[in-house]
């Protein structure tokens, strides 16, 4: 399946909630990424989650649903890899040519498991509290 049409699902929400994972949300971010600027990325990822959650009736409990923290420091991550590495031809080229995107684990790096965990990161975006998350100057412009 190309691009558009996995991004057109997403959007849709006739993605399938069984096949929606990590690798998943990296590839919305980095195709978000690559038509936006980070901000309304970033707004896109917020709103389309939360929209995605909600049509498949993703329940809404600490450890399941949208979580803010989460969802911002992905972005960050991969907007990261995205500025310093450039873009490719694919979302599923991108995420397999950089495996430091294929774990949730990475975010152990950043952030302590009680920061994650909190209903205040679920919530609202909490800054990590280990060490700060990699910044790079912008230097794409979206397509």
């Amino acid at each position: 399946m190309d691009d558009e049409a996995f991004l057109r699902q997403f959007e849709d929400c006739t993605w399938p909630l069984e096949q929606f994972h990590h690798r998943e949300h990296v590839k919305i971010a980095y195709l978000y990424l690559r038509r936006f600027s980070f901000d309304e990325a970033l707004h896109r990822m917020c709103v389309g989650l939360k929209r995605y959650n909600a049509t498949h009736q993703v329940p809404d409990a600490l450890d399941r649903g949208y979580h803010e923290t989460l969802t911002q420091a992905w972005m960050r991550l991969v907007y990261f890899t995205l500025c310093e590495y450039g873009p490719v031809n694919t979302a599923d080229e991108f995420v397999d040519q950089h495996p430091q995107l294929w774990q949730m684990k990475v975010l152990r790096l950043f952030y302590s498991r009680d920061r994650l965990i909190s209903r205040e990161a679920k919530q609202t975006y909490l800054p990590p509290d280990i060490t700060k998350l990699p910044e790079s100057k912008p230097s794409l412009k979206p397509e």
